[in-house]
């Protein structure tokens, strides 16, 4: 199946194309081979230093005691710093956000200022400003609150824009109707509006824990001991700063692409429980052996054949019948269309055309009866057998 989702932007390359992107590739395979071996080399042996491949330095970067001692409490900082953050900046996006959809010009104001600010400043700049302030104001653990509250400030200025920008995504006819409902403004966007804005930022916020988690490593310049500052303390104990710095890359890549993989899974899941199914349109029950289930009968083959439970059902016509509804047969079997294999429908078609519809249609000498049945096809007179011993459809019989 031809992928749709990269077929948007472009369209998908001819075998000319093909043949091009291949050769660049590798080329390009090639060359990242060549610089790879290049930088081994140098590592290998440098100039002026130590053999930075040499099973001496690596050992003291994996063994049990760099994982227990140092990288494992690093990454549980880190990660803690990560959960309060991201708590924190939903919160900070969800009041600013919503204050900056309010009407009230004064507090869209203040929120808008106060967004724009906390995402105007550089993230470290917060960091070292709240860390000096907190250091002076004798509070416990500066670095880790420091962090934290930095983080809160610009990843929840993003969320705010998320949530704005949410808001602002919905159709119209969101707000037009629950004003007509009675609802004020306010209501309307808090009832209504940031629900489905929120519901549908959930995969950008999730995405946004990857920024969050990264950027707890710039605590590292204030002495926070995240995973980044305890694997520079490891690798200063050895000398294999080096070392140490490529486990830390491994392992916030390893956590980043786990997160990267919520984000990409949760559109999916949520996209699973909000879309509707598709079920077949019933079909009313046949009665074997009626001649009037003809056109059903041509329905429910249609259901089985065709994909989605058959197409609209045109070109059937409601027929007098066990199954037939004796009130309306009149009104819907005009309603239904035209069906050339039926005598009714064919006749319908002959008075729209300006052809004569039946020769006994206009016969002066039926009765009104008569006349409805002529207009069908079929007319009873007395001589019949199947009228025999009635005056007429209707009336009482003759004794």
């Amino acid at each position: 199946m031809a992928d749709t989702a990269n077929s948007v932007l472009f369209d998908a390359p001819g075998p000319k194309g093909r043949r091009t992107i291949r050769i660049v590739n590798w080329v390009a395979g090639f060359l990242f081979a060549v610089v790879l071996v290049l930088i081994l080399m140098r590592l290998h042996n440098p100039p002026n230093g130590e053999n930075q491949l040499s099973w001496e330095l690596w050992k003291p970067a994996i063994e049990r005691e760099a994982w227990t001692d140092f990288y494992l409490p690093g990454l549980w900082m880190t990660i803690k710093a990560t959960v309060l953050a991201v708590i924190g900046a939903v919160a900070f996006g969800l009041v600013f956000g919503v204050g900056r959809l309010l009407p009230n010009p004064l507090l869209r104001g203040i929120s808008a200022v106060i967004v724009e600010f906390c995402r105007a400043v550089p993230v470290l700049l917060l960091m070292i400003f709240f860390w000096r302030w907190f250091a002076f104001a004798g509070l416990p653990s500066p670095s880790y609150w420091a962090v934290v509250l930095a983080l809160v400030l610009y990843n929840g200025s993003v969320v705010a824009e998320l949530v704005r920008s949410g808001v602002g995504n919905l159709p119209g006819g969101q707000r037009e109707a629950s004003l007509a409902l009675g609802l004020t403004e306010t209501q309307s966007l808090m009832e209504i509006e940031v629900p489905q804005a929120v519901y549908a930022m959930l995969p950008a916020a999730v995405t946004q824990l990857v920024v969050v988690l990264k950027d707890t490593a710039l605590g590292s310049i204030i002495m926070y001991t995240d995973l980044l500052q305890e694997s520079r303390r490891l690798g200063s104990m050895y000398f294999n700063i080096l070392q140490t710095l490529v486990m830390a890359a491994v392992i916030y890549f390893i956590a980043c692409w786990l997160l990267s993989r919520l984000a990409e899974w949760l559109p999916e899941r949520m996209q699973q429980r909000t879309a509707a199914p598709a079920e077949p349109e019933p079909v009313a029950p046949i009665a074997a052996g009626d001649a009037s289930n003809v056109n059903q009968i041509a329905v429910a083959k249609e259901v089985e054949e065709l994909p989605l439970g058959g197409t609209p059902r045109k070109y059937h016509v409601h027929h007098r019948g066990t199954n037939a509804s004796i009130r309306n047969w009149r009104r819907t079997k005009y309603e239904q269309g035209y069906d050339v294999t039926q005598p009714e429908s064919e006749a319908k078609h002959e008075r729209e055309n300006g052809k004569p519809a039946s020769p006994k249609a206009n016969d002066p000498k039926l009765s009104s009866n008569e006349h409805e049945q002529a207009d069908h096809g079929t007319v009873f007179k007395h001589g019949n057998d199947i009228g025999k011993g009635h005056v007429k459809f209707g009336g009482k019989p003759k004794i």
